[in-house]
């Protein structure tokens, strides 16, 4: 009989998304194991001036022991991973690196795991090519909406499915501030509510905006109908100090204000995003509580598809990635989604 797949795995990042990767797959290797017949492992990390090689899977050192990093190409041509799992912020000036990363680990034959939403933005088309020509996977659950598992239906629990158009309230960020907006609350107090509560990270700009809404909607359309990601256009209605009066009138006739990105199949290569007023008791998006998130599907004959819950968190984000890593070696298709 034979034992589970061994996986190796290289981790770029070690942020708080990482790190919670790292422990899932330490703390439940037993467990995978035994129910997928996967043993998931670590065998390096890879911080932004620092790297490990940890071959036994365990707990790394503090990092100001870690040594200085090497070349990408060297760390995993000495470390021959399965996988690579990428989740480093989404900086603009980081999307280069984080592409180039992605790249070279389809090219010395992993699978690419990825939580960073650049190097999908600029270089989606690219890495699905290279991904193909090497017989590799990549999946993108964790830059979709964290735990919300959004991404697998458009990537393939809607095969076969005429979805016509994708809604979602994809940012809990941005739900939470404007339901404080409606209950009276000052924009800087809301914002910095969020922020004590984890909800908001220090800078929300992208959040309060629409960028990270529009985002994941193109993620999704791409995943949905193969458009190319980077070429999208993107119309957004951001969130402002005025829209206070906006959430606080909705919040009087028993409404509340969502920021609800939308993609159509017969619009292609567009993407929006807009203030829309629902009912507190309309779902799927009326009824969210606090950070929630939900992805509405339309599916013609078959009807509306929806899923919704999973709260924004370094957690769920990682545990995204994790599925994903298990997928790769239970099901392993070449190219994104």
């Amino acid at each position: 009989m034979k034992g589970p797949i061994p996986l190796p795995i290289v981790l770029i990042g070690y942020g708080p998304v990482a790190r919670s990767y790292a422990a899932v797959l330490r703390d439940r290797r037993d467990e995978f194991r035994g129910r997928y017949a996967v043993d998931p492992y670590l065998v390096a990390i890879r911080g932004r001036d620092r790297q490990i090689r940890t071959p036994d899977g365990g707990v790394p050192p503090d990092r100001p022991l870690w040594p200085a990093r090497t070349s990408i190409e060297e760390l995993l041509a000495g470390t021959v991973p399965a996988v690579v799992a990428q989740a480093v912020p989404s900086r603009p000036d980081g999307a280069a690196e984080a592409l180039a990363d992605g790249l070279a680990a389809l090219a010395a034959g992993a699978h690419l795991v990825t939580a960073t939403k650049s190097p999908l933005l600029s270089g989606w088309s690219r890495l699905h090519s290279v991904a193909i020509e090497y017989g590799r996977g990549v999946r993108i659950s964790g830059a979709t909406g964290a735990a919300l598992p959004a991404g697998d239906l458009a990537r393939a629990g809607l095969r076969g499915f005429e979805v016509q158009e994708v809604r979602g309230c994809v940012n809990g960020t941005a739900s939470f501030f404007l339901d404080r907006l409606g209950e009276g609350m000052v924009p800087a107090a809301a914002l910095e509510l969020a922020r004590d509560r984890g909800i908001a990270e220090a800078d929300a700009t992208a959040d309060l905006s629409g960028a990270d809404a529009a985002t994941k909607l193109r993620l999704l359309a791409g995943l949905l109908w193969r458009w190319d990601v980077a070429a999208c256009r993107v119309d957004v209605e951001p969130i402002t100090d005025a829209t206070a009066v906006l959430a606080m009138r909705a919040h009087a006739r028993g409404a509340v204000l969502r920021h609800i990105g939308s993609a159509r199949a017969d619009d292609p290569g567009r993407v929006a995003v807009a203030l829309q007023e629902f009912p507190r008791t309309a779902a799927p998006f009326g009824v969210l509580a606090g950070p929630e998130k939900a992805v509405e599907f339309r599916c013609g004959d078959a009807g509306d598809i929806t899923v919704s819950g999973g709260r924004s968190s370094p957690l769920g984000a990682a545990l995204a990635m994790v599925k994903d890593t298990l997928a790769l070696a239970i099901d392993p298709a070449a190219g994104i989604g």
